[in-house]
């Protein structure tokens, strides 16, 4: 394996710029800031002056100038298409914020712009990231804790009527969807990083209180491959927020509680009666890696050092994105939708709201 710096770029240095730029710092000798770009003169200028790099009008003129290894995209959901093709085009590998994109059709462009262009795109997922997640994964291959029987995963936020102020927010065409889009993509993104392929989803969705296009609520009974059965919710709506996900095993239950992000201390083991201890194995490394863009972004890097391909990749983008899209179809049209149905020509495979939300538009 050989080691490098890799010089980065951020393109949109609104408010998750600053995670990245964190993520990129605290990997000194391993990344270095070099450029931002923003539509906004003055806050690409103070977030320029705040992370001591150069600040560029377009994306265009960075890649002129700077020409870096990695791209940050961190700008509204309904610009990362155009963006990360342009990247591609330049030989430079986007790292797309979530939603990486506003449809399944998208994806599938981009991914053909991967495969033409070779240089990978990466998407950020960083939840599973985290100390507490790998070691869940290993000790699941490992056998450790026996079949996945049961699942849920919750994504229980709250949003005031002003959050919907911002003119992107809650609109279709410009995000893409509500909270199983934006929001809750984190929590079962992980969830499907565990258990993996999942088979079927029976959904319900609603718009229950907030001034916007798209859902604010949904709710998903899904089968995986495994067998395992789970439950994804994801809500605006509810006042007391939390992050949450449960596994039930064979031989234990693993839970995790959260907010924006987890540490270790946030996991909890419980050993089914009877049943080999795993909390030995669950104290194994890896440990003390919190969730967060800095392990995912030391993971992209690791990978590129090994001529791998960086996480999280395109073709595991799409089960997610895929998962998205179903909950979508299921919910508006009252029946479940098997994975590989949403295919080209499938109404939600163009947009997440197929042929329109079964709400009026606010």
């Amino acid at each position: 394996m050989t080691s490098r710096t890799y010089t980065c770029a951020i393109v949109g240095t609104g408010a998750i710029a600053g995670a990245h730029a964190g993520a990129i710092a605290a990997l000194p000798g391993r990344a270095r800031l070099v450029g931002a770009v923003d539509v906004e003169p003055d806050r690409v200028a103070a977030f320029g002056a705040e992370w001591d790099v150069p600040a560029h009008p377009t994306l265009a003129d960075l890649l002129a100038d700077r020409r870096p290894d990695l791209v940050h995209l961190c700008t509204p959901p309904g610009t990362h298409l155009s963006l990360a093709l342009e990247c591609l085009a330049a030989g430079v590998s986007p790292v797309v914020e979530k939603p990486p994109v506003l449809s399944l059709a998208d994806l599938d462009r981009l991914r053909a712009a991967e495969a033409e262009a070779g240089v990978p795109v990466a998407t950020v997922f960083q939840h599973r990231f985290g100390s507490g997640a790998v070691r869940l994964r290993r000790l699941l291959a490992e056998g450790a804790l026996g079949r996945p029987l049961l699942a849920s995963a919750d994504t229980l936020w709250f949003r005031d009527d002003d959050y919907f102020a911002v003119p992107w927010r809650g609109k279709w065409e410009l995000e893409g969807g509500g909270p199983t889009m934006g929001h809750g993509i984190h929590q079962f993104d992980l969830l499907l990083s565990v258990l993996g392929p999942w088979s079927e989803i029976s959904a319900v969705a609603a718009r229950q209180a907030r001034p916007t296009d798209t859902e604010d609520v949904s709710a998903a009974l899904v089968r995986f491959d495994s067998g395992a059965v789970a439950t994804v919710v994801n809500s605006l709506v509810s006042p007391r927020q939390t992050s949450r996900l449960r596994f039930d095993f064979e031989h234990a239950t693993v839970e995790l509680e959260h907010l924006y992000g987890y540490s270790d201390e946030d996991w909890r083991l419980t050993p089914a009666p009877g049943a080999p201890d795993p909390a030995p194995a669950w104290g194994s490394d890896p440990v003390g890696v919190p969730s967060g863009h800095t392990a995912q972004l030391a993971a992209v890097l690791d990978a590129l050092d090994e001529g791998r391909t960086p996480p999280v990749s395109t073709a595991d983008t799409r089960m997610t994105l895929e998962f998205v899209a179903a909950v979508y179809a299921s919910a508006f049209t009252g029946r479940a939708v098997a994975r590989g149905e949403i295919t080209e020509g499938h109404p939600f495979h163009g947009g997440m709201a197929g042929g329109g939300a079964p709400w009026p538009p606010r």
